[in-house]
Protein backbone atom coordinates (compact mmCIF):
# COMPACT_ATOMS: atom_id res chain seq x y z
CA UNK A 1 0.00 0.00 0.00
CA UNK A 2 1.55 3.27 -1.12
CA UNK A 3 0.69 6.99 1.11
CA UNK A 4 0.54 10.23 0.04
CA UNK A 5 2.78 13.09 1.48
CA UNK A 6 -0.69 13.90 3.29
CA UNK A 7 -1.24 10.69 4.55
CA UNK A 8 2.28 10.46 5.86
CA UNK A 9 1.78 13.21 7.42
CA UNK A 10 -1.49 12.95 9.18
CA UNK A 11 -0.44 9.15 10.47
CA UNK A 12 2.77 10.54 12.02
CA UNK A 13 2.09 14.11 12.74
CA UNK A 14 5.18 15.22 10.84
CA UNK A 15 4.47 18.21 9.08
CA UNK A 16 4.07 18.05 5.02
CA UNK A 17 6.66 20.86 4.86
CA UNK A 18 9.01 18.81 6.94
CA UNK A 19 8.32 15.55 4.93
CA UNK A 20 9.29 17.62 2.05
CA UNK A 21 13.04 18.75 3.22
CA UNK A 22 13.80 15.16 4.61
CA UNK A 23 13.09 14.05 0.98
CA UNK A 24 15.59 17.31 -0.56
CA UNK A 25 17.93 16.34 1.94
CA UNK A 26 17.92 12.70 1.41
CA UNK A 27 16.74 12.27 4.49
CA UNK A 28 13.67 10.11 3.21
CA UNK A 29 12.78 9.44 -0.13
CA UNK A 30 9.83 8.17 -1.32
CA UNK A 31 9.13 5.01 -2.89
CA UNK A 32 7.88 6.58 -6.02
CA UNK A 33 6.24 9.84 -7.54
CA UNK A 34 3.47 9.87 -9.48
CA UNK A 35 2.91 10.52 -12.69
CA UNK A 36 0.63 13.59 -11.57
CA UNK A 37 3.41 14.52 -9.53
CA UNK A 38 2.43 13.15 -5.89
CA UNK A 39 5.25 11.85 -3.34
CA UNK A 40 3.93 8.39 -2.28
CA UNK A 41 5.47 6.40 0.31
CA UNK A 42 5.09 2.50 1.16
CA UNK A 43 5.93 0.45 4.49
CA UNK A 44 9.75 0.65 3.85
CA UNK A 45 9.21 4.49 4.08
CA UNK A 46 7.29 4.57 7.03
CA UNK A 47 9.96 2.09 9.31
CA UNK A 48 12.79 4.69 8.32
CA UNK A 49 10.30 7.90 9.49
CA UNK A 50 9.93 6.01 12.54
CA UNK A 51 13.81 5.70 13.09
CA UNK A 52 14.31 9.37 12.70
CA UNK A 53 11.71 10.22 15.14
CA UNK A 54 13.35 8.26 17.31
CA UNK A 55 16.71 10.21 16.78
CA UNK A 56 14.85 13.49 16.59
CA UNK A 57 13.23 12.75 20.28
CA UNK A 58 16.70 12.12 21.74
CA UNK A 59 17.86 15.52 20.37
CA UNK A 60 19.98 14.61 17.19
CA UNK A 61 20.40 16.55 14.23
CA UNK A 62 19.42 15.82 10.59
CA UNK A 63 23.06 15.20 9.49
CA UNK A 64 24.01 13.24 12.63
CA UNK A 65 20.71 10.97 11.69
CA UNK A 66 21.70 10.45 8.10
CA UNK A 67 24.99 9.21 8.82
CA UNK A 68 23.67 6.57 11.72
CA UNK A 69 21.44 5.06 9.67
CA UNK A 70 23.44 4.60 6.96
CA UNK A 71 25.74 2.86 9.54
CA UNK A 72 23.13 0.35 10.87
CA UNK A 73 20.47 -0.31 7.57
CA UNK A 74 19.23 -3.02 9.16
CA UNK A 75 15.76 -2.10 11.09
CA UNK A 76 16.32 -4.75 14.12
CA UNK A 77 20.07 -3.43 14.92
CA UNK A 78 19.15 0.04 14.56
CA UNK A 79 15.89 -0.38 17.16
CA UNK A 80 18.03 -2.25 19.52
CA UNK A 81 20.52 0.59 19.65
CA UNK A 82 17.68 3.30 19.60
CA UNK A 83 16.12 1.73 22.29
CA UNK A 84 19.34 1.82 24.36
CA UNK A 85 19.81 5.50 23.91
CA UNK A 86 16.44 6.35 25.27
CA UNK A 87 16.64 3.93 28.11
CA UNK A 88 20.03 5.91 28.81
CA UNK A 89 18.01 9.26 28.55
CA UNK A 90 14.93 7.05 31.32
CA UNK A 91 17.69 6.65 33.24
CA UNK A 92 19.13 10.39 33.24
CA UNK A 93 15.78 12.25 33.67
CA UNK A 94 14.38 9.95 36.28
CA UNK A 95 17.57 10.86 38.46
CA UNK A 96 16.60 14.79 37.33
CA UNK A 97 13.31 14.10 38.71
CA UNK A 98 14.66 12.70 41.48
CA UNK A 99 16.25 15.70 42.31
CA UNK A 100 13.31 17.48 41.88
CA UNK A 101 11.18 15.69 44.29
CA UNK A 102 14.08 16.03 46.69
CA UNK A 103 13.91 19.70 46.29
CA UNK A 104 10.26 20.15 46.49
CA UNK A 105 10.28 18.22 49.51
CA UNK A 106 13.47 20.28 51.29
CA UNK A 107 11.63 23.29 50.25
CA UNK A 108 8.03 22.61 51.86
CA UNK A 109 9.94 20.96 54.95
CA UNK A 110 12.20 23.96 55.24
CA UNK A 111 15.56 22.23 54.92
CA UNK A 112 18.33 22.76 53.22
CA UNK A 113 19.97 20.49 51.31
CA UNK A 114 23.53 19.13 50.39
CA UNK A 115 24.80 21.21 47.00
CA UNK A 116 25.79 18.37 45.51
CA UNK A 117 22.48 17.23 45.67
CA UNK A 118 21.32 19.39 44.09
CA UNK A 119 22.97 18.76 41.00
CA UNK A 120 22.49 15.16 41.11
CA UNK A 121 21.36 14.24 37.37
CA UNK A 122 22.49 17.50 35.47
CA UNK A 123 26.20 17.59 33.45
CA UNK A 124 26.54 13.76 33.57
CA UNK A 125 28.83 11.58 32.35
CA UNK A 126 26.49 9.60 29.78
CA UNK A 127 25.38 13.53 28.75
CA UNK A 128 29.11 13.62 27.29
CA UNK A 129 29.06 10.16 26.08
CA UNK A 130 25.84 10.67 23.89
CA UNK A 131 27.32 14.24 22.70
CA UNK A 132 30.40 12.61 21.60
CA UNK A 133 28.61 10.18 19.46
CA UNK A 134 28.98 11.50 16.22
CA UNK A 135 32.95 12.63 16.55
CA UNK A 136 33.52 9.50 18.00
CA UNK A 137 31.53 7.33 15.49
CA UNK A 138 33.77 9.16 12.71
CA UNK A 139 37.10 8.57 14.55
CA UNK A 140 36.38 5.01 14.45
CA UNK A 141 35.16 4.55 11.01
CA UNK A 142 38.06 6.89 9.31
CA UNK A 143 41.05 6.04 11.54
CA UNK A 144 40.68 3.00 14.24
CA UNK A 145 40.61 5.18 16.54
CA UNK A 146 37.99 4.93 19.51
CA UNK A 147 37.94 7.85 22.43
CA UNK A 148 35.38 6.59 24.31
CA UNK A 149 36.78 3.16 24.79
CA UNK A 150 36.75 1.89 28.54
CA UNK A 151 37.16 5.77 29.29
CA UNK A 152 34.89 7.76 31.91
CA UNK A 153 34.49 10.95 30.97
CA UNK A 154 36.14 13.47 33.60
CA UNK A 155 33.10 15.96 33.53
CA UNK A 156 34.01 19.10 35.36
CA UNK A 157 37.05 18.86 32.96
CA UNK A 158 34.92 18.20 29.68
CA UNK A 159 32.34 21.46 30.86
CA UNK A 160 36.00 23.87 31.36
CA UNK A 161 37.22 22.47 28.10
CA UNK A 162 34.06 22.81 25.78
CA UNK A 163 33.76 26.33 27.16
CA UNK A 164 37.05 27.89 26.46
CA UNK A 165 37.55 25.64 22.76
CA UNK A 166 33.47 27.13 21.97
CA UNK A 167 34.98 30.61 23.04
CA UNK A 168 38.33 30.44 21.24
CA UNK A 169 36.60 29.00 18.34
CA UNK A 170 34.36 32.07 18.61
CA UNK A 171 36.72 34.91 18.60
CA UNK A 172 38.76 33.15 15.50
CA UNK A 173 35.17 32.91 13.92
CA UNK A 174 34.39 36.89 14.71
CA UNK A 175 38.09 37.86 13.89
CA UNK A 176 37.62 36.39 10.55
CA UNK A 177 34.32 38.09 9.84
CA UNK A 178 35.60 41.01 10.74
CA UNK A 179 38.50 41.14 8.67
CA UNK A 180 41.65 40.85 10.87
CA UNK A 181 44.29 39.17 9.68
CA UNK A 182 45.91 35.59 10.37
CA UNK A 183 48.70 36.98 11.47
CA UNK A 184 47.67 39.85 14.09
CA UNK A 185 48.84 40.39 16.47
CA UNK A 186 45.56 40.33 19.23
CA UNK A 187 45.41 36.81 17.11
CA UNK A 188 48.83 35.27 18.13
CA UNK A 189 47.53 36.40 21.97
CA UNK A 190 44.08 34.46 21.10
CA UNK A 191 46.52 31.06 20.38
CA UNK A 192 48.87 31.87 22.88
CA UNK A 193 46.16 31.93 25.45
CA UNK A 194 44.63 29.04 24.44
CA UNK A 195 47.65 26.75 24.15
CA UNK A 196 47.98 27.99 27.90
CA UNK A 197 44.99 27.01 28.91
CA UNK A 198 45.36 23.08 27.16
CA UNK A 199 49.01 22.82 28.90
CA UNK A 200 47.14 23.88 32.51
CA UNK A 201 44.60 20.74 31.79
CA UNK A 202 47.44 18.39 31.95
CA UNK A 203 48.15 18.28 27.68
CA UNK A 204 51.49 18.77 26.37
CA UNK A 205 50.17 21.10 23.45
CA UNK A 206 52.96 23.13 21.20
CA UNK A 207 52.82 25.52 18.29
CA UNK A 208 53.61 22.49 16.22
CA UNK A 209 50.97 20.46 17.52
CA UNK A 210 48.26 23.11 16.98
CA UNK A 211 49.63 23.91 13.46
CA UNK A 212 49.56 20.07 12.72
CA UNK A 213 45.88 19.80 14.54
CA UNK A 214 44.33 22.40 11.99
CA UNK A 215 45.66 20.89 8.77
CA UNK A 216 44.08 18.16 10.13
CA UNK A 217 40.57 19.71 10.36
CA UNK A 218 41.15 21.45 6.79
CA UNK A 219 41.98 17.70 5.26
CA UNK A 220 39.34 16.14 7.39
CA UNK A 221 35.58 16.12 5.81
CA UNK A 222 34.02 16.15 9.26
CA UNK A 223 36.02 18.84 10.92
CA UNK A 224 35.87 21.02 7.85
CA UNK A 225 32.23 20.97 7.88
CA UNK A 226 31.90 21.88 11.51
CA UNK A 227 34.72 24.85 11.56
CA UNK A 228 32.81 26.15 7.68
CA UNK A 229 29.02 26.00 9.25
CA UNK A 230 30.48 28.03 12.17
CA UNK A 231 32.07 30.29 9.54
CA UNK A 232 32.80 29.70 6.04
CA UNK A 233 36.76 30.34 5.80
CA UNK A 234 36.80 29.10 9.63
CA UNK A 235 38.93 26.01 8.69
CA UNK A 236 41.70 27.49 6.19
CA UNK A 237 42.24 31.19 8.71
CA UNK A 238 42.95 28.51 11.42
CA UNK A 239 45.40 26.68 9.58
CA UNK A 240 46.86 30.02 8.27
CA UNK A 241 46.87 31.64 11.90
CA UNK A 242 48.47 28.67 13.07
CA UNK A 243 51.65 28.24 10.75
CA UNK A 244 51.89 32.29 11.43
CA UNK A 245 51.72 31.62 14.89
CA UNK A 246 54.53 28.62 14.36
CA UNK A 247 56.67 30.75 12.21
CA UNK A 248 57.22 33.11 15.35
CA UNK A 249 57.06 30.58 18.21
Amino acid sequence: MLYTVKEVSELSGVTIKTLHHYHKIGLLLPAEISEAGYRLYGSNELKRLQHILFYRELDFQLEQIKMLMEETPERSKMLLKQEKLLMDRVDRLGTILQTLRQSLTSTEEGISMEPKEMFRGFDSEEEWKEALTEHNHHLKEQYDVDMLENESVDVPSMNEQALEAAAFMAGMANALKTGIRHDDERIRDTIREHLQFMNEQGHTFTAADFAGQTKFFLNDDFHLRMLEEQQTGLAYYLQAAAEAYTNLA
